[in-house]
């Protein structure tokens, strides 16, 4: 039996039926507690999650910083391990954390996890797989997420960082609809963030924002080296970046159109 370390895990949720378990299995056994807050999923997550062991808080949308600000309160340890449901604690990194706690708490503010993508229909991680970086393991007294409803990052008050080496793995997609899907959600949500903001696009981004996002992605990013599918996946990087710019110059529009009546 594996002493567990005292860290509260926490993923938020909403229909992650097929792809919770990976999560919620990549943690349970060395984290003191899993909670996942579920914002009213129509399938199965809430039964797969308790089946697991999980302890599942139901709590509406409020958006992203937001809802998981929520789900730090419900933690009951200092430290905190935010994960999303399509992700998966490798057991290399699972080691490095134990690492961390091997001779009592460790005495930074937070740490930093590389999380890299997982295509659909890949089961191994590409030799230059994208990776993100993100503050995902901290103590709650020196950082908590942002209360941005459209991003969610951990911000710092006090104390040091630092980024372990071992990865997370990201299934962001299951297929192409599934992209679809999350794109255009996504893609309203920022473009209405933006014109809250007061943020300007002018009319050139229609023109260039597709295929500087297809670079960045295909060629800077080595999507190129990923066959079909990271072509694919740059496509629909560019096609995304592409919409959110059309949308929002839309709402700008209508907002003119509205103010001049």
């Amino acid at each position: 039996m594996i002493d567990k370390l005292p860290i509260s895990a926490f993923l938020i949720a909403h229909d992650e039926a097929d792809r919770i378990a990976l999560a919620i299995h990549s943690v349970r056994e060395w984290v003191d507690e899993v909670i996942v807050i579920d914002s009213g999923s129509r399938d199965d997550t809430v039964k797969v999650a308790g089946a697991l062991g999980a302890r599942v808080i139901h709590h509406d949308w409020p958006g992203y910083g937001l809802q998981k600000r929520f789900g730090e309160e419900q933690c009951k340890n200092r430290w905190l391990l935010n994960l999303d449901a399509d992700e998966e604690i490798t057991p290399p990194l699972a080691d490095e954390i134990r690492g961390l706690f091997a001779r009592g708490e460790p005495p930074l503010a937070g740490y930093v996890l590389c999380i890299r993508d997982l295509l659909p229909g890949e089961t191994t991680l590409a030799p230059l797989a994208h990776t993100n970086y993100a503050l995902r393991l901290y103590t709650r007294d020196k950082a908590r997420f942002s209360d941005s409803p459209v991003h969610d990052t951990v911000q710092v008050n006090e104390g040091g960082t630092k980024m372990l080496k071992a990865p997370v793995l990201h299934r962001s997609f299951r297929s192409l609809a599934h992209a679809l899907e999350k794109m255009n959600f996504y893609t309203s949500m920022q473009a209405e963030h933006l014109r809250k903001k007061g943020m300007k696009f002018p009319m050139l981004r229609l023109i260039t924002e597709f295929p500087v996002a297809f670079f960045k992605d295909y060629i800077l990013r080595g999507y190129i080296l990923r066959g079909r599918r990271g072509f694919v996946n740059s496509v629909l990087y560019g096609f995304t970046r592409f919409v959110r710019v059309a949308k929002y110059l839309e709402i700008e529009k209508s907002g003119s159109r509205e103010a001049e009546k």
